[in-house]
């Protein structure tokens, strides 16, 4: 019988079964007896299972702890790595830092040291600007001091003397200060009053200046113009620039110069004023410029000297190529008219020449005609034999055979 500390059933061998309870044995067949043993089996099966499986857990329990152990070890140890390493970091982080702050302190040194020399430069310019300003500012004034002195010597002037008396003075005053300088700055050059009223009017004074080799390369026509205070004959400059351009295309200057004391009060005749937006080469000055517009002109036409001397020798050679030219067409037109004669003495000569040979040709085609003539009449007289010529003649067959017996008779003697 098998024994199991959780049945309650007692099987003997002989397939008795004995009741727990009332301990009362009865028999069971073979079958019965499978089933009950079968069972018996499962139970002991299901607590064997259950067994092994609860040291199964055990196991996997124990194994789990000791994984468990073994990575919170290894977690502990890969913390205190990290916080090793953390350490390190920080220790270089804060070793870059202070090499940062260091580069940084230097480039601060060093930039504040350029902005220091640059700030100590602009200082000194800032300065010398400021002596320049004030130098600017006294120049203007001692300029400003002299342009009020001359405009109230000019006023002065004017509120004297007459409105004609006026320009002739203005006149004496540009020529003197050209003769001033006439030998310093304009040795070749020519200034003079302008005395041909040809062209039927004249400007006031002509300027001419030439190169060393003569070669005239600036030139101004210039007209000077004042006037008194009074309203009713005051003029605008604007009203003699017409003239002045009709002048100094007259008298061929290229360009031309107004001194002018007009309009004192207006604001665009300051100083030297181009309006050659109205006329060609024109300008307008005050007194005081008038030396320097013509400094000004003759130092822009400097650099045409070479040009201008170069454009007269062209013209040169465009008059000896112009006076070639004109020999070159005498000796065609005499040549052609030679060639006419010629040609028409040769075309006669060969209409003379096609006549002789047409009247040759005609004598020819005659001489042709009499060879054809000739040859007929030989042949004719080839032809001709006694016996034609005494064929019925008696008389000159009988004279004709006594001639032969004569001739015979002589062969024989």
């Amino acid at each position: 019988m098998n024994n199991d500390k959780d049945s309650n059933i007692q099987v003997s061998a002989a397939n008795e079964v004995k009741c727990p309870h009332c301990e009362t044995v009865f028999t069971i067949d073979e079958a019965h007896y499978a089933n009950i043993a079968q069972q018996v089996r499962t139970t002991e099966f299901d607590n064997e299972i259950h067994a092994r499986l609860a040291d199964a857990e055990r196991v996997k329990a124990t194994e789990i702890a000791l994984a468990v152990a073994e990575a919170t070890q290894k977690a502990e140890k890969a913390t205190a790595q990290r916080e090793l390493d953390i350490e390190r970091l920080t220790a270089d982080l804060k070793a870059a830092s202070a090499l940062q702050e260091l580069a940084v302190t230097k480039a601060v040194s060093a930039s504040e040291k350029k902005v220091a020399e640059v700030q100590a430069k602009l200082e000194i310019q800032a300065a010398e600007q400021k002596v320049k300003d004030a130098a600017a500012k006294e120049s203007f004034a001692k300029e400003l001091t002299l342009k009020d002195d001359l405009i109230e010597r000019l006023k002065d002037l004017k509120a004297k003397l007459s409105v004609k008396l006026l320009g002739e003075t203005l006149e004496q005053h540009c020529e003197i200060e050209f003769n001033r300088m006439r030998s310093l700055a304009f040795p070749n050059a020519t200034f003079g009053k302008d005395n041909d009223a040809s062209s039927g009017t004249k400007g006031d004074f002509v300027f001419r200046d030439f190169s060393d080799d003569g070669v005239e390369y600036v030139s101004i026509m210039f007209e000077m113009k004042n006037e008194s205070d009074s309203p009713s004959t005051r003029k605008k400059n604007t009203d003699f620039l017409a003239k002045l351009d009709k002048d100094r295309i007259a008298k061929g200057c290229e360009y031309a110069v107004l001194v002018s004391m007009l309009e004192e009060d207006s604001d665009l005749y300051t100083g030297i004023t181009d309006v050659s937006h109205l006329y060609p080469k024109t300008f307008v000055v005050r007194p005081q410029f008038f030396l320097a517009i013509i400094a000004l002109l003759r130092n822009a036409a400097l650099d045409t000297i070479f040009v201008k001397a170069e454009l007269e020798q062209v013209k040169k050679q465009n008059i000896d190529i112009t006076d070639f030219e004109s020999e070159l067409d005498d000796f065609k037109t005499a040549f052609g008219r030679n060639y006419d004669l010629a040609k028409r003495k040769f075309d006669t000569a060969i209409k003379e020449i096609d006549v002789a040979i047409e009247k040759l040709q005609k004598v020819k085609e005659g001489l042709l005609g009499s060879e054809n003539n000739l040859r007929l009449a030989n042949d004719k007289a080839t032809a001709l034999s006694v016996k034609k010529l005494t064929r019925g003649n008696p008389t000159m067959q009988a004279k004709f055979a006594e001639l032969e017996a004569a001739a015979e008779e002589q062969d024989a003697a």
